[in-house]
């Protein structure tokens, strides 16, 4: 955090208040109505995490770093760059209604109007935010992995005790998203931001999760590729401030050692979360948990106009964070990809990319996520291998005996 924050300084010093009109605010929405067949939630609260409606879900929270603390985006100069504007944030902003804005909490109060967790207002991010305006947003703008696991402490130990939330029988959304700062500081300490970091810390804060919050689908974000950040530069003063909080990717040359080296990391670290999540099993097994990795951001390309020329309307004058019209297009890619079974998870190609949101289908009303009847296929299958691999081995210390 200290690093952003020196660089904003220091441009407001050297260059004073800088004004970027074109990057201000603007609306990007092919469709901001949202009317579903079956918009109502079970008749009865669902005990198993693969049978959720949006109507069901009752909380929301988002942990992660500035893109879900949404800093800078509705700023259109560099002052107004450390405000967070949380009520916007694409995965857990609630500032008005889906008319408004799109944000994921937006969409669910359509199915729930009864929706909590949902952030109200800006916050400050050098102050402490409180839970009135900032709601179950714990983001921390310049946050790091290793920050995670204090992030779900404390979103647990909040969800406890929070008013008018049944912790126990209550079902709750969750999403995550982080380790872009741990890539853009990967040369500073190749340890600390390791993939082996990044994964063990991801690791701790899901193990948590699935020990202690009951009725709850994870969502983590995967990792977008960072080198593309380098493609951003208009040449203004904000766009400098890219080199104070992601060096390690925006300053070395093209196609060197140290940027391929840290692209490389890049991809490991897509790799290892889809593997400890979609491969490993580790957090199957809990009928009322469930994790799912939302892959929309994969492999998106920075906004383009019709010219095919970086738009930077969907960036803040720092030209990283995203200004509202990017928060909206991942609350569509987010909300699009909790419909969409794994293996047809759609992956957006630009932020500028028209996208419509889609309802829950007629025959799958329900968030997707790892079934109970997939793992049990599963379990089927491994126990049949083994079956067969005993029976092999008993038919050769048969064979060998005669």
């Amino acid at each position: 955090m200290g690093s952003y924050m020196d660089g904003v300084k220091e441009q407001i010093s050297v260059h004073g208040l800088q004004q970027f009109p074109e990057k201000s605010r603007g609306r990007s929405s092919p469709s901001r109505d949202l009317v579903c067949p079956n918009m109502s939630p079970s008749a009865e609260t669902p005990s198993t995490a693969d049978r959720v409606r949006p109507a069901d879900v009752r909380v929301v929270a988002g942990l992660g770093d500035s893109v879900t603390a949404a800093i800078g985006a509705n700023a259109t100069n560099i002052l107004e760059l450390p405000t967070e504007y949380r009520q916007f944030s694409w995965s857990i902003g609630g500032y008005g209604n889906l008319s408004d804005v799109i944000t994921l909490p937006n969409i669910f109060k359509i199915f729930n109007p009864n929706l909590v967790g949902f952030a109200k207002r800006s916050t400050v991010s050098y102050r402490p935010a409180s839970l009135e305006d900032a709601g179950l947003n714990l983001a921390i703008t310049g946050a790091n992995t290793f920050l995670l696991p204090t992030q779900v402490r404390l979103l647990i130990d909040t969800l406890k005790s929070l008013p008018g939330v049944n912790f126990e029988d209550d079902w709750k959304v969750v999403t995550i998203f982080i380790g872009s700062n741990d890539v853009c500081d990967y040369c500073k300490n190749k340890t600390l931001f390791s993939p082996d970091s990044f994964i063990h810390n991801v690791t701790v804060s899901l193990d948590l999760l699935k020990k202690e919050l009951p009725r709850s689908i994870i969502n983590v974000v995967q990792l977008l590729d960072v080198g593309r950040l380098r493609q951003v530069n208009d040449k203004s003063f904000g766009c400098i401030l890219q080199r104070f909080f992601c060096s390690c990717v925006v300053k070395p040359k093209e196609n060197s050692s140290e940027l391929l080296e840290v692209l490389h990391q890049n991809k490991q670290f897509q790799e290892r979360l889809e593997h400890l999540i979609q491969r490993s099993g580790r957090y199957e097994g809990k009928t009322d948990f469930a994790v799912v990795l939302q892959p929309f951001l994969k492999n998106i390309e920075p906004a383009t106009d019709q010219n095919g020329h970086i738009d930077y309307s969907f960036f803040t004058p720092d030209c990283f964070h995203l200004t509202i019209k990017g928060h909206e297009q991942m609350a569509t890619g987010l909300w699009n990809n909790m419909l969409q079974p794994e293996g047809e998870k759609y992956q957006l190609k630009t932020f500028s990319e028209e996208v419509k949101l889609l309802c829950p289908s007629e025959d799958h009303p329900y968030i997707y996520t790892k079934t109970p009847e997939s793992t049990s296929a599963a379990s089927c299958v491994l126990r049949g291998s083994r079956l067969v691999h005993t029976l092999f081995l008993l038919a050769v210390t048969l064979c060998v005996s005669i």
